[in-house]
């Protein structure tokens, strides 16, 4: 057991938590970041050719520069950048150690993770969002052909390939495997492609569809998954067509099982949002703050790199005001 008493413990090393870490050191409080996988690991875990929406200079912590010669910065360079960031401020951080419980104990919270226990007299969590997909819940989405995650567009070439959503994950893999040599069907619940997919993008896939490069099904849903193919639900009826592999890239949600066990209170109605004051982040538990989109509940859309920077310093100022 690490018998030191942090000031802050911080959940999570993405660079909402990298920004946490670096306004405690400068806020000369002794911290500890605890991540479950690497740096900025739900950066890592985006697909190798994406590209942010965001400008890069939206992007940056600490003023510090992130230079890139694109329009947009892609996530290489985004996982570059926040290294660097990290190893300039030499933040005190343990990867690949993932935290179990977290329980407030006679004005102090004790920590056990996967390798050790820690006692921390704050403790913020900035653990985002990418952890868990949203499941269809259909029959033979545990099928080894279904991915709800999405990397690199070569291991599609050649195949028939059912992309899931029309979000810009799906239509990036969606365009991507297509020019890789898959053919690609999309799977839409909406009316139409949405109007957050990346405005550069956006006309891309309305052409792929227009020309027929790309099928696709609107106001239809995956209703079941076999091994060489899919049926999927369409206002006309039932549709099966040959199938090889199925991207079902439908969104991700918050570890609130993990919130529960920290006693913060997360209803379970409307966007689930974690209780917390939005001045100081601070939850229901004294000491135990949000930071990130982690805030946002399935509100996904609501908290970004660019705009949650600023919960970093709004809780040093509220520990700070206590101290």
């Amino acid at each position: 057991m690490d018998n030191s008493i942090y000031d802050v413990i911080i959940i999570g090393a993405g660079p909402i938590g990298i920004a946490c870490g670096i306004a405690a050191k400068n806020n000369n409080l002794s911290h500890l970041i605890i991540e479950k996988g690497c740096l900025v690991n739900s950066l890592y875990n985006y697909p190798i050719n994406m590209t942010f929406f965001s400008s890069s200079e939206r992007l940056e912590i600490e003023e510090i520069p992130f230079v890139t010669t694109n329009p947009k910065p892609k996530r290489a360079e985004a996982l570059e950048y926040y290294r660097r960031v990290h190893d300039k401020y030499k933040l005190n951080t343990c990867l690949f150690e993932e935290v179990l419980a977290c329980n407030k104990n006679e004005g102090v919270f004790e920590i056990k993770t996967s390798k050790a226990q820690y006692i921390a007299k704050h403790v913020i969590v900035a653990t985002g969002f990418y952890d868990i997909p949203m499941y269809l819940n259909i029959p033979g989405e545990n099928l080894p052909k279904v991915s709800h995650y999405y990397k690199d567009p070569h291991y599609y070439a050649g195949m028939n390939v059912v992309v899931v959503g029309a979000s810009n994950s799906s239509i990036d893999a969606a365009l991507e495997t297509y020019r890789k040599g898959a053919k690609v069907t999309l799977v839409v619940r909406a009316t139409d492609i949405s109007h957050r997919v990346k405005y550069w993008v956006r006309p891309d896939i309305l052409n792929r569809i227009s020309e027929g490069s790309i099928d696709v099904y609107f106001e239809s849903n995956l209703s079941a998954i076999r091994q060489n193919e899919v049926v999927i639900s369409t206002p006309k009826g039932d549709v099966t067509i040959p199938n090889d592999f199925v991207l079902a890239l439908t969104g991700y949600r918050p570890n609130f099982e993990l919130l529960r066990k920290f006693s913060i209170n997360v209803p379970d109605e409307e966007c689930m949002i974690p209780e917390h004051n939005p001045e100081t982040m601070e939850t229901n538990i004294g000491g135990l703050y949000l930071a990130g989109v982690v805030c946002g509940g399935l509100n996904t859309h609501l908290w970004f790199i660019e705009n949650s920077r600023i919960h970093a310093k709004m809780i040093m100022d509220s520990i700070l005001s206590k101290n």
